[in-house]
């Protein structure tokens, strides 16, 4: 009798123990089914898929704070690039300069306001005058919000006569903006200004 009751004390324990083993394994089970799943799904955020033709095509999107960098440089290139490339053509000044003016604020409507009230965009098309630039580089402070930047540039200017470089320094700042259409980058540059503006060289023609 005695020899039973061990049998079954013994056989108790190690159903009890077999029990405790098979609970804590299935719980360390679900958490690694928990934490692949998160993981898969944090990876699967991460991705977005392009329907291209017939075929599907995997993108990858990321913060943008990651990008702010290079969107600011290309913000800041872009705005200079509208606003100095000149042809003797009203259609083509005034587009290039509209589009120019949803980068900026105020301040670059007062610049192109005075060079229009002085007649240099009269004197553009009259004279037959190209105008070119050229972005040397984009310095930005981005310890600061907003953004100040100074940007160096080379700007040719071609008459039937003559080529003129001409030196371009600028500065201003950057604040973020809401990316439409009209502004891609998500930026408005204030306070814009320029710093300097003279002649390194004329060549006649």
């Amino acid at each position: 009798m005695f020899k039973q009751l061990e049998n079954i004390d013994s056989a108790f324990k190690y159903i009890r123990t077999y029990t405790i083993v098979m609970i804590l394994g299935n719980l360390l089970f679900s958490c690694f089914c928990y934490y692949k799943s998160y993981d898969l799904a944090a990876k699967v955020q991460g991705k977005i898929y392009v329907l291209y033709g017939d075929k599907v095509i995997e993108a990858f999107s990321d913060d943008r704070k990651n990008y702010i960098p290079v969107e600011a440089r290309a913000h800041v290139k872009e705005f200079h690039r509208l606003f100095f490339t000149l042809d003797p053509d009203e259609r083509s000044i005034q587009e290039n300069l509209t589009k120019a003016m949803y980068l900026a604020d105020g301040s670059a409507k007062e610049r192109y306001q005075s060079l229009k009230e002085s007649g240099f965009y009269t004197n553009v098309i009259s004279g037959n005058v190209s105008q070119r630039i050229e972005v040397d580089s984009v310095q930005i402070d981005f310890n600061q919000t907003p953004y100040y930047f100074k940007c160096y540039a080379t700007i040719k200017i071609k008459r039937p006569t003559s080529i003129t470089t001409r030196s371009l320094i600028t500065e201003g700042y950057l604040q973020d903006a809401q990316s439409t259409d009209n502004n891609s980058h998500g930026f408005l540059i204030l306070h814009w200004s320029i710093l300097q503006n003279n002649d390194l060289n004329i060549i006649n023609r």
